[in-house]
């Protein structure tokens, strides 16, 4: 996939997500408020993270881990499943926090690659999911509290999603016109 894929996909991607908040605040935030303690998202996203980081360490060529690449699956695997049987409390959380540290190295794979400046953009965006997933990782009641801080009411919910919508745009147009490599 090409950072301008990649780029075009993300920000729509998240653009749209957010057009919702902007037109029904209210319906998007009884949806994020309820997504932290969702617990069949919370398998789904976190089985996805586990599948994708496994595939990952499959597609690594490090010698050193060579000869414990097969016990490296299990215990990823295992960590993942268990995760979904044994730490059900805020499991869409932790496999958020999965899924972007996941997608933030594919990002940063491509993008680094741009010699546009405006390549920042997306880097320092990316870097800030790097922070959330930590961070999310670490004390995932955390992402319940930001919900619930920016779904405060109809008004803060709209402008919040104004400017992520905005920011998708930014990061798709980005994709679509700076971040386009010229085919030959």
């Amino acid at each position: 996939m090409t950072a301008s894929t990649l780029a075009i996909g993300i920000g729509m991607g998240y653009a749209l997500l957010h057009v919702w908040g902007v037109l029904q605040p209210a319906a998007f935030r009884l949806k994020a408020r309820a997504f932290p303690r969702h617990e069949g998202i919370g398998w789904v996203l976190m089985l996805t993270g586990t599948l994708w980081f496994l595939w990952r360490v499959k597609q690594t060529e490090i010698s050193d881990f060579a000869a414990y690449k097969n016990l490296m699956y299990v215990g990823f695997a295992g960590i993942g499943l268990g995760t979904c049987l044994y730490v059900k409390d805020f499991l869409a959380v932790r496999g958020f926090a999965v899924l972007s540290l996941i997608l933030a190295a594919v990002t940063l794979e491509r993008v680094r690659w741009i010699e546009s400046d405006l390549r920042l953009v997306v880097v320092c965006w990316v870097y800030a999911w790097v922070i959330a997933g930590i961070w999310f990782s670490i004390s995932p009641w955390r992402m319940r509290d930001w919900i619930e801080w920016w779904t405060h009411d109809e008004r803060r919910t709209r402008v919040a999603c104004a400017l992520r919508t905005v920011l998708g745009a930014v990061v798709a147009i980005l994709g679509a016109t700076v971040f386009r490599t010229p085919t030959s």
